[in-house]
């Protein structure tokens, strides 16, 4: 063997040393048979397959989670064909039955002629990291849940309030039906307070916002805490009719409730003033004059005495 020989066999040698002495998954495929000329060892310890049993392309793919399968393999092989260098996550299935998440760096390399020679890669265990990102997700998708829930209640917020709406009405005037809001306030809350306590007076609340989920309860039905103790119900694709049964519901399950309130000049009980509007709103009307409306037959339902249901 010549001096030249030794040294190239020992850089090879070094070479596949250092490759099999990382955590990366050092691989490569020949791309006219499309089997593996190489896996490095790490593979048996990450997913339990030894290095012999990944023959073709096919094993790779037959290991790949369901889902992931027919994008991840699509999507390496145009990448492949048009010599591009890529990298793809997915799901790699453990011996054991268990999924693993993987990132495959991938290199192509071309022959003289351009055309493709082989590919390739290293495999990277990345589950900790999607795990991670995955709890960092829930944890935003939580908060923002938080951002469009009243703290107390638990109904919507008014910014959640302000964006259904803007939506709802939206729906009402492509479809051409009709919408109708209900805003209830308490009545003579502040006496309440004054006289129960704000504990009391924040448990009160809660019950009314219960109450009233369980009134409106359709799916697009919606329901949120207006500011203090107002609230405010969407009812979709709702005529008027109907949302001043609703309406009726709201009062008598409350009603049904028979929650003292010795302050109220209205009833020994509590009770609740309620303004409804219904419209079938025409394209580009805009809905802050409908909700003003609303509130304007809810204090006029106050004026009328409170404990009733104002829609003229």
């Amino acid at each position: 063997m010549t001096t030249i020989e030794s040294k190239m066999d020992l850089d090879s040698a070094t070479y596949k040393t250092l490759l099999e002495s990382t955590r990366a998954i050092p691989w490569k495929i020949d791309w006219a048979t499309m089997q593996f000329a190489y896996i490095g060892p790490q593979i048996e310890e990450l997913l339990g397959w030894e290095p012999s049993s990944w023959v073709s392309v096919q094993d790779w793919a037959d290991r790949m989670h369901p889902e992931d399968r027919d994008w991840a393999v699509n999507f390496c092989v145009a990448q492949s064909k048009a010599g591009v260098d890529h990298e793809a996550d997915y799901r790699a299935l453990n011996k054991n039955g268990d999924y693993v998440w993987i990132r495959d760096v991938v290199h192509v390399v071309r022959k003289d002629n351009g055309d493709v020679d082989s590919l390739i890669g290293f495999m990277f265990d990345i589950s900790e990291r999607k795990r991670t990102e995955e709890q960092l997700a829930a944890a935003r998708r939580e908060l923002e849940e938080l951002s469009f829930k009243d703290g107390l209640t638990g109904v919507a917020n008014r910014r959640r309030f302000d964006a259904v709406i803007e939506t709802e009405w939206d729906n009402a005037c492509r479809n051409k039906q009709s919408i109708s809001l209900l805003m209830l306030d308490i009545d003579c809350f502040k006496q309440y307070n004054d006289h129960y306590g704000h504990l009391e007076g924040d448990q009160c609340l809660k019950r009314v916002a219960k109450l009233l989920t369980l009134a409106a309860c359709r799916p697009r039905d919606f329901v949120a805490r207006f500011g203090g103790e107002e609230f405010i119900v969407i009812l979709p694709d709702t005529n008027e009719t109907e949302a001043y049964k609703i309406a009726s519901r709201c009062r008598d399950l409350l009603a049904g409730e028979h929650i003292p309130h010795k302050g109220s000049e209205a009833s020994k009980w509590l009770t609740a003033s309620i303004g409804l509007s219904t419209t079938i709103p025409e394209c580009g009307e805009e809905f802050v004059p409908f909700i003003e409306l609303t509130d304007g037959r809810m204090y006029q339902a106050k004026q009328r005495g409170r404990n009733t249901i104002v829609n003229d």
